[in-house]
């Protein structure tokens, strides 16, 4: 040995010899980190994302029933919402259509009470309170300020 330190034979072959990535100087091999992987954070109000519907013939009759609730309460807004729940969960709901038009009527809201009375014949044409029904759409018809 030629420099002033001497050089004990087990440093030297660790100076020489390449070790695989992740293994210690004593052969134990390291906790390596698992790669980081970006993920969206969960959405933190559930009730901003947009409502998915299916079709669910037991809800909208659980929705219907609720929405009967609050028109026997003359909470026309409330059972109005419910209606329209029962009607996005089952489309061909014709009493829920009816209903509706109703709670927009006494709202109100001609044209969107029409929008549902129409909504009612299409699907229950035959229904034995399809003639009063039509007559209220035609009571209904479009004012000039809502055109």
């Amino acid at each position: 040995m030629v420099s002033g330190t001497p050089v004990r034979p087990a440093e030297a072959q660790e100076k020489l010899s390449p070790r695989p990535a992740g293994e210690a100087k004593d052969g134990q091999s390291k906790a390596v980190p698992p790669p980081v992987v970006e993920v969206e954070p969960p959405e933190e109000d559930d009730a901003a994302k947009p409502k998915e519907y299916a079709f669910n013939p037991l809800q909208a009759e659980k929705e219907l029933r609720i929405g009967n609730f609050y028109w026997k309460k003359k909470s026309y807004k409330a059972a109005a919402m419910r209606y329209e729940e029962a009607a996005k969960w089952n489309p061909g709901y014709a009493e829920a259509w009816l209903r509706l038009g109703e709670a927009h009527e006494k709202m109100r809201q001609s044209s969107e009470a029409r929008a549902a009375y129409e909504q009612f014949l299409d699907l229950a044409a035959e229904d034995k309170r399809a003639g009063e029904i039509r007559k209220r759409v035609a009571r209904l018809a479009p004012s000039k300020k809502e055109s």
